[in-house]
Formats: structure tokens, C-alpha cells, sequence
């Protein structure tokens, strides 16, 4: 019997270890209604930007930092600190084993957002959001091989979760659904420097937080 990490996984592992299939031309608006912000949370988006910037002209900015110089400000503005969403970190992933390769793969996810008083089972939550991080000198789209192997898990239990990777500057979002094969689509790379990206980002977490909540 093989253990892997989910760390250390490959977009290839994935796709032969699980099956999932890509799918292209990801869009926000067939999927989510995205409001206008107010000016409050215009200001706000501002600062998140101003204080990252900070710490990325001064070198490199660690995952922790990460989390909480943008993510958690980022969620907390999206409404997902409110009743009923419920935020996990470091949480691990029950053991995912692939039966044809004699694999087990284990890991353990950054920060899930999931919503308790909706359950897919008895004692499963309906996962909201997943959200794997990385230090500001990595891109990204490197998180996306343990993201999918995170969500996985939860296609068990429901039809899609939406999940994301950032490096504190970008932000790629992707929604995972279940099938067979099970999916997975890109969106637009949205990111903290042009405006208009970092608009749609909050607007992108408030519409999914609002259409779970």
C-alpha cells in the first residue's frame, strides 16, 4: 500500500488518481449574481491591497501571513464569518483510498468554510467553500492539485463545492462538481493590483457565501 500527501501531488496525479476532468471557458455570471459593492467595502478592499503591499515590497510573505493579511479580512467582508457558516482551519481530510493503485492519499486543508445547519448526511456539513494557500512566491495554480484532492471528499456527499488558491497577490477560483468523471472549471485569475479584479473577487465571495447562506 502507497501513501501519498496531497502536497505533493501533481495536476497529472490527479487527474489519473481521481478521475477528474478539466473543463474550459469558466465563467462568474452564469453560475453567480454579483451586486455592486458599497463604498464602504470599496475602502476596505483598499486597505487589504495597501497592508499586503507592505509586506510583499518587503520580501517574501509566508502562507500565515497570507491567511490573515487577506484571506480572513477578505471572508470576513464576503459575510462568511456569520451564522450560518462555520470556518475550520488546518483541518484534515479523511484518508482517500484508490482502490486500483493500492494508494491511500492523505492531507490537510488550509481552511473550509462549511455551513452546519445544512447537512448532507447525518454527520456531514455541506462544504461551502475551500481554500488552499500559498507564500507570495508561488503561483497560485500551484494549489490546485491539493484543492481537488481536498473537495473531492466532499463530492461524495454533495454535487459541486466552489474552492480556492491564492498566493495572497492572485486568486483562482474554481468550481468542482460531481459526475463521472468529476469536474472541475477555471474561472478568470482575479488578483489584488487592478481594481476591477479586486472588486469582482469580493463580489465573487459575497455571491457565494449568499447563495449557500
Amino acid at each position: 500500500m502507497t501513501t501519498l500527501n496531497a502536497r505533493n501531488l501533481s495536476l497529472d496525479d490527479v487527474h489519473r488518481l481521481l478521475n477528474f476532468q478539466e473543463q474550459y471557458n469558466g465563467s462568474f455570471t452564469p453560475l453567480l449574481s454579483l451586486e455592486p459593492l458599497t463604498e464602504f467595502e470599496q475602502q476596505e478592499l483598499l486597505q487589504i491591497w495597501d497592508d499586503f503591499r507592505h509586506y510583499l515590497t518587503a520580501g517574501k510573505v509566508l502562507e500565515g501571513q497570507v491567511k490573515l493579511l487577506t484571506v480572513a479580512p477578505l471572508l470576513r467582508l464576503a459575510g462568511f464569518y456569520r451564522y450560518p457558516i462555520h470556518i475550520s482551519l488546518e483541518e484534515g481530510i479523511a484518508d482517500i483510498n484508490i482502490t486500483d493503485e493500492d494508494t491511500i492519499i492523505t492531507g490537510r486543508l488550509d481552511i473550509l468554510a462549511v455551513k452546519k445547519t445544512h447537512q448532507t448526511t447525518a454527520n456531514v456539513s455541506f462544504w461551502v467553500l475551500v481554500i488552499e494557500a500559498k507564500n507570495s512566491q508561488v503561483e497560485a495554480f500551484t494549489g490546485l492539485p491539493q484543492l481537488l484532492t481536498y473537495a473531492h471528499k466532499s463530492l461524495e456527499h454533495q454535487t459541486s463545492v466552489w474552492g480556492l488558491t491564492t498566493n495572497g497577490l492572485r486568486y483562482q477560483l474554481v468550481y468542482i462538481q460531481q459526475g463521472n468523471p468529476p469536474t472541475y472549471l477555471l474561472m478568470p485569475e482575479l488578483n489584488l493590483i487592478d481594481s476591477e479584479r479586486l472588486t469582482q473577487l469580493l463580489q465573487v465571495l459575497k455571491a457565494i457565501c449568499k447563495v449557500i447562506g
